[in-house]
C-alpha cells in the first residue's frame, strides 16, 4: 500500500492542511513538522528582545519574525502547532526562500532603525520578541551579545565628531582667515567709497559757495556792473578803518599829514595826502588851514575838524616825528624807494655823493628815508613833497610785519608817547592790516585836490571823499550843527564877514573860496531836508527867500552861500 497520502481518498484521514508553499501546493501538518527549522519558543510574557541592527556599512539588517505560541510555555495543545503568518506572503503561505517546510509567522511591524550609540539626539529602537518555535522543536540558540555589538557603530566610529585632529584644526583655522581677509577688504571697499562720496560732497559745495559768493559781489559775467567798475567794484555799506598820521619835522619845521584807509570790505588800503593848504574850521569855528590847525589845534582838534569836514570817521591819530620815523626804518632794516629827484646830504662836503640817489627801486636807510619824506626844493610845489612822503610811507608798510604781535614790537621799539585816541595795541593792529595789502599790491597813494583858497576842488567829494574815505554830505554833523561854506562872487573881500555872521548864528563854518564876479547872491542846498536850513541861513545873512535854490553844495558842506554883489557886507562903509 501506497504510505503517500491521498488527499483524495474519502476513507484516508485527511490531514490538517497548515498552509501553502512558494508555488501554491498545500502543507500538512506532518510534512511541516518534518521540514520546519528549529526556533526557539516565544514566550509572550517572558518580554525578551530581538537583536538587530546595523552592519559597518549602514546596511540595515532584516529583523527575525517571531513566531507566536499561544500557550505559554511554548506547548500547543492537543499536538497541534500553532501557525504564524507572514504578512508579506501575498498568497498567505509560509514565506521563506525555502518554499514548503517553512512554518507560518504572525505579521509584525517593522521596528524603526536604530541608530548608533554614542550620537546625541538620537534614541535606540526597541528589540522586537523573539519569535516562538514549533511544539517540539528545539530552541534556536540566543544571539552572542559580542557579535550584536559587533554589528553596531561604536563610538569611536564617530571620532571625527567627536576628536577633531589636527587636519580639522587646519582647515577651521583657515576659514577664519579667509573670512577675516574678506571682511577686511570688505571693509575697506566700503571706507574708499565713503571717502570718495565725502570729496564729491566737499567739491560740489566748494563749487556752489565760489559761484554764490562771485554772484553776490556781482563779479560774474553779465551780473551787475562788475565790467563796468572793475573787479574792486562792491556795492553797499563797506567796512573803513581810517586813521591820521602827522609827521613833524623837527628840524626844518612844518607837518605832514595822511590818512591811512583801510577798507576790509573791498581789502584795499590807501592814503590820502591832505595838503596843509586845506581849509578847515577850528575848535571855535572859524576857518582856518590844517598845517595851522596842527600847531595850534593839536591832534584832537585837528582830528575833529578833519572829521567834520570830510564827513569820515577818523579813529584816532598818530604822531610820528622825524627822529622816531628814522629809527623804524632802521628797525625795519631799510626801506625801498623809486626817487624822482637826488638829495644831497648836509653833513657831506661839497661834490660828495647825494645822500638819496635818483632811480628806481633805491634802498634808504633811517636818515635818507627822512630827507626824502620831507625834501621840498625851492619853489615846488607842496604836492611833491606830499608825493614823496606818501612813498615813504608806502615802503615803510611793505616792511612793516603783517602779524599784529609783531608790528606791536616795532611800535614799542619806537618808546615814543602814544596818542590816547590811538594805544600802542590798535595802532600795531592798524598798521599790520595796512601792511598786510601793500605787501599783495593792494595799496595805493591818493591826493587830496584843495583849490586855491583851500577849498575842496570839484569833483574831490566823488574821487576821494565818497570812494575811499566813504564820506557823505548829511544835513547835520556829530553835533547837530549845519556845516555852511561859502564862495565869493562880490569882488570884495567878504569871506571874513560872512563867517562871522554864520558862527554867531550857530552854523559851522567849513571853509570859503573865491568865485567869479555875479550880481545876485545864491543858497544852495542839496537835499531837500536841508532846504528850511538853507532858508534860515539866508536870513542869517540877510539874503531873500528867493535866492534859495535846489542844487549841488560844495564838499561836504549841507549848504553853501554863493555871494554876489547884492550881498551887504557887515560894517562896510
Amino acid at each position: 500500500m501506497n504510505d503517500q497520502h491521498n488527499p483524495y481518498d474519502p476513507y484516508q484521514p485527511q490531514p490538517q492542511i497548515i498552509g501553502y508553499d512558494a508555488y501554491g501546493q498545500p502543507v500538512y501538518q506532518q510534512q511541516a513538522q518534518a521540514q520546519a527549522p528549529q526556533q526557539p519558543a516565544y514566550d509572550p510574557y517572558a518580554g525578551g528582545q530581538q537583536a538587530y541592527g546595523y552592519d559597518p556599512y549602514a546596511q540595515p539588517q532584516a529583523p527575525q519574525q517571531p513566531s507566536y505560541d499561544t500557550y505559554q510555555g511554548g506547548q500547543p495543545q492537543g499536538g497541534y502547532a500553532q501557525p504564524s503568518y507572514d504578512p508579506y506572503d501575498p498568497y498567505g503561505g509560509a514565506g521563506g526562500a525555502g518554499g514548503a517546510g517553512q512554518q507560518w509567522q504572525a505579521a509584525e511591524p517593522a521596528a524603526p532603525v536604530s541608530a548608533p550609540a554614542g550620537v546625541p539626539g538620537q534614541r535606540p529602537a526597541p528589540e522586537p520578541p523573539t519569535a516562538p518555535t514549533a511544539p517540539g522543536a528545539p530552541r534556536r540558540p540566543e544571539p552572542d551579545a559580542e557579535a550584536d555589538e559587533a554589528k553596531e557603530y561604536r563610538t569611536e566610529q564617530f571620532s571625527f565628531i567627536e576628536e577633531p585632529d589636527e587636519d580639522s584644526e587646519d582647515v577651521i583655522d583657515w576659514l577664519k582667515f579667509t573670512e577675516s581677509r574678506s571682511e577686511r577688504r570688505e571693509e575697506a571697499r566700503r571706507r574708499g567709497r565713503n571717502r570718495v562720496i565725502a570729496l564729491v560732497v566737499v567739491l560740489v559745495l566748494a563749487a556752489v559757495g565760489g559761484v554764490g559768493y562771485l554772484w553776490s559781489a556781482g563779479l560774474l559775467p553779465g551780473t551787475g556792473d562788475s565790467e563796468k567798475q572793475g573787479p574792486n567794484a562792491v556795492t553797499g555799506p563797506q567796512q573803513r578803518d581810517t586813521i591820521v598820521l602827522h609827521l613833524h619835522d623837527l628840524k626844518g619845521g612844518g607837518t605832514s599829514t595822511a590818512l591811512l584807509v583801510d577798507n576790509s570790505t573791498t581789502k584795499q588800503g590807501t592814503t590820502v595826502l591832505l595838503p596843509n593848504a586845506l581849509a578847515v574850521a577850528d575848535t571855535e569855528g572859524s576857518a582856518t588851514t590844517l598845517g595851522k590847525s596842527v600847531e595850534e589845534d593839536g591832534s584832537s582838534g585837528t582830528r575833529e575838524a578833519l572829521d567834520t569836514l570830510l564827513g569820515a570817521k577818523i579813529a584816532g591819530t598818530w604822531r610820528l616825528d622825524t627822529p622816531y620815523l628814522e629809527n623804524l626804518v632802521e628797525y625795519l632794516g631799510g626801506i625801498e624807494v623809486d626817487t624822482d629827484t637826488a638829495v644831497p646830504d648836509p653833513k657831506a662836503k661839497a661834490g660828495a655823493d647825494p645822500l638819496v640817489p635818483k632811480g628806481e627801486q633805491q634802498t634808504l636807510n633811517g636818515r635818507a628815508a627822512v630827507a626824502y619824506a620831507t625834501h621840498r626844493a625851492s619853489g615846488e610845489a607842496e604836492a611833491k613833497q606830499l608825493q614823496r612822503f606818501g612813498q615813504v610811507v608806502n615802503g615803510m608798510l611793505r616792511k612793516m610785519p603783517s602779524d599784529a604781535s609783531n608790528a606791536a614790537a616795532a611800535i614799542e621799539y619806537l618808546q615814543q608817547i602814544a596818542d590816547p585816541s590811538l594805544p600802542e595795541k590798535d595802532l600795531a593792529a592798524s598798521l599790520a592790516k595796512l601792511a598786510d595789502h601793500a605787501k599783495t599790491g593792494a595799496y595805493k597813494t591818493a591826493l587830496l585836490p584843495v583849490a586855491e583858497d583851500g577849498s575842496l576842488a570839484e569833483g574831490a567829494g566823488d574821487s576821494v571823499v565818497k570812494d575811499i574815505l566813504g564820506g557823505k554830505v548829511t544835513a547835520l554833523d556829530a553835533g547837530g550843527v549845519p556845516r555852511v561854506s561859502i564862495k565869493d562872487g562880490t569882488g570884495e573881500d567878504a569871506v571874513e564877514a560872512a563867517k562871522i555872521v554864520l558862527i554867531n548864528g550857530g552854523y559851522a563854518f567849513v571853509g570859503g573860496t573865491k568865485a567869479d564876479s555875479r550880481a545876485k547872491s545864491e543858497v544852495v542846498y542839496g537835499d531837500d531836508a536841508q532846504k528850511a536850513t538853507a532858508v534860515e541861513v539866508a536870513k542869517t545873512l540877510g539874503l531873500p527867500e528867493g535866492s534859495v535854490t535846489k542844487g549841488k553844495p560844495a564838499g561836504t558842506a549841507a549848504v553853501t552861500v554863493v555871494l554876489g554883489r547884492d550881498y551887504e557886507i557887515p560894517g562896510a562903509s
